[in-house]
C-alpha cells in the first residue's frame, strides 16, 4: 500500500494540528508550549511522541510550527479538503 501524496485525499483522520510542545522527553511533553501549533500526519510516517529534532528533516516542513490559521490551512490542504467535512474543531487537539 502507497500512501497519498500531500493535498490528496486519503490520510484518513489520523493527521491532527495541536499545539507544539517545548520538548518531548521519553514520548511525555515537558516544559508546557510554545505558543505555535503543529500539523502531526502519522500516515506520512510522523509520530506525536517524538520531538520535533527526532523526526526525519521531509516531516519537519510538514510539522511546523506555524500560527493556528497557517496550520489549519496547510491541515486542510494536506488532506485534499476544503474545510467543509462538518467538523467543528475535530482537528485540533491540545
Amino acid at each position: 500500500m502507497t500512501l497519498p501524496l500531500s493535498g490528496r485525499p486519503g490520510h484518513g483522520r489520523t493527521a491532527f494540528v495541536r499545539l507544539q510542545p517545548a520538548r518531548i522527553v521519553d514520548g511525555r511533553f515537558e516544559g508546557g508550549y510554545t505558543g505555535l501549533f503543529e500539523l502531526i500526519c502519522p500516515g506520512c510516517g510522523d509520530h506525536p511522541y517524538l520531538d520535533y529534532q527526532e523526526i526525519p528533516p521531509r516531516l519537519r516542513w510538514l510539522r511546523g510550527p506555524r500560527s493556528l490559521v497557517a496550520a489549519l490551512a496547510v491541515y486542510h490542504k494536506h488532506l485534499g479538503s476544503s474545510g467543509t467535512n462538518g467538523d467543528s474543531a475535530g482537528s485540533l487537539m491540545g
